[in-house]
């Protein structure tokens, strides 16, 4: 029964169930599939990740809709779980929103994240932002919903405005967006629990947010528990930066580790740093090559 459902049907479900939704951020096919493996319903795609892992630069909006695009569309096909892409501002006017989601939607994603910062934008952790008009934005949100085939393919209205107009300005906007019809919500820059609760409590519209690295504290950012912001009513939560930031944790270790090998001459065996080759082979599921080797060669 699930596996006919559409990937915007399955991520309604799990939103309409009323458990907060845990969506790690995937930038790869290790991570994707990972997510998938370690038994998590949904995943998300970061613009901030896929530029920098990608292309190699920073999230100021050098990645393009059709890179972008294409990337979610080689995520979304490598897992079953539905995934939620980043579409930073829709890349232009209210026109240019209705091909975004568009596209997004023909490459099997389960909705997209529209904000209102100006073009290009800054990632959400760099200063000097700056938001356009909020009428501007819900005429972008209405040509959103306008585009969509599926009824269910999700437009998730993110704001920016915290660090320029406040709270009290954000939740204006936001009840503006979820007023347009957006499906859900996404205030970024949230510092306090109680701020989380107000916000919650003053729109009608379910509530994601991003928890950046999930297990490790930033400067300018408090370190929300996960339990927590479901017990104040967010629907859905994003961990972002957590595989990117783990993964180049291990990466620099086991360089410095294969460095200090060449040099000592001594053999390093870390099988607390390195996953087997069976792992590996078990993640990207190579045994259904091997399954559909012997039966055309059967």
């Amino acid at each position: 029964m699930t596996e006919s459902l559409t990937k915007p049907r399955r991520m309604r479900m799990l939103l309409n169930e009323g458990r907060m939704v845990i969506s790690p951020g995937a930038y790869d096919g290790y991570s994707v599939r990972l997510i998938e493996q370690m038994g998590f319903k949904a995943a998300s795609t970061s613009g901030a990740s896929l530029a920098n892992s990608c292309v190699g630069v920073p999230d100021v909006g050098v990645m393009d809709l059709t890179a972008n695009v294409e990337a979610c569309r080689r995520l979304a096909r490598a897992v079953s779980i539905p995934l939620m892409a980043d579409a930073d501002t829709g890349y232009g006017s209210a026109i240019n929103v209705a091909y975004t989601v568009r596209y997004f939607e023909e490459a099997g994603i389960a909705g997209l994240n529209l904000e209102d910062q100006t073009w290009p934008k800054r990632c959400g952790y760099l200063q000097g932002k700056e938001v356009i008009e909020a009428r501007e934005m819900t005429r972008k949100i209405e040509s959103a919903l306008r585009a969509r085939s599926d009824a269910d393919f999700l437009i998730v209205a993110r704001t920016d405005a915290i660090a320029v107009e406040g709270v009290d300005g954000a939740i204006r906007r936001l009840r503006a967006y979820a007023d347009a019809g957006a499906d859900m919500v996404y205030p970024d820059g949230v510092a306090s629990e109680d701020d989380v609760a107000r916000i919650v409590d003053s729109v009608r519209a379910p509530v994601s947010m991003s928890i950046g690295f999930g297990i490790r504290a930033r400067p300018h950012a408090p370190l929300f528990s996960i339990r927590r912001l479901g017990e104040l009513g967010v629907a859905r939560v994003c961990v972002p930066r957590l595989l990117p930031g783990a993964a180049i944790f291990a990466m620099r270790r086991s360089l410095q580790l294969l460095d200090e090998s060449a040099r000592t001459g001594e053999a390093q065996n870390r099988e607390d740093l390195i996953a087997s080759m069976g792992e590996i082979m078990t993640l990207m599921k190579y045994d259904e090559v091997q399954s559909l080797d012997a039966t055309i060669g059967g």
